[in-house]
């Protein structure tokens, strides 16, 4: 019914998150980086594709099946207040189910981008060859 819903705040949330940690980011002049370069704006922009991701793709077979209408109350359980109940129990259960485990994956795909970069030889620059 409406299970998208908590994906869909904390998809807000975190593209807050991000732009804010871009923000300081490029304050810090590229401080922030991993030897490979990675920074943590970039990683938080794979949370939010893929809470972005399946938000819309949860939405569209909402609509698709008719439990999202493009008039208000949007969502077809409001219309009825017997319905409310159970809609916002699906909310709490799998919608909060679905957001902690996305975030799972990104919390382990964080952890094995970090590893990859720690065992990745550091590169040196070069000195720039001069010839005056």
């Amino acid at each position: 019914m409406a299970c998208f819903l908590v994906p869909m705040g904390e998809a807000i949330v975190t593209t807050i998150v991000q732009k804010i940690v871009e923000n300081t980011e490029k304050k810090a002049s590229g401080s922030k980086t991993n030897p490979a370069g990675a920074k943590w704006s970039q990683r938080l922009g794979w949370l939010n594709k893929m809470l972005w991701g399946g938000v819309m793709l949860l939405a569209l077979e909402h609509m698709w099946h008719g439990e999202i209408v493009p008039w208000p109350p949007f969502l077809t359980a409001m219309q009825n207040p017997a319905d409310i109940a159970p809609m916002l129990q699906e909310v709490a259960t799998i919608g909060t189910g679905m957001a902690i485990f996305v975030t799972l994956v990104w919390v382990v795909m964080v952890i094995v981008a970090e590893a990859k970069t720690k065992t990745m030889p550091q590169v040196k620059a070069k000195p720039a060859a001069g010839g005056a």
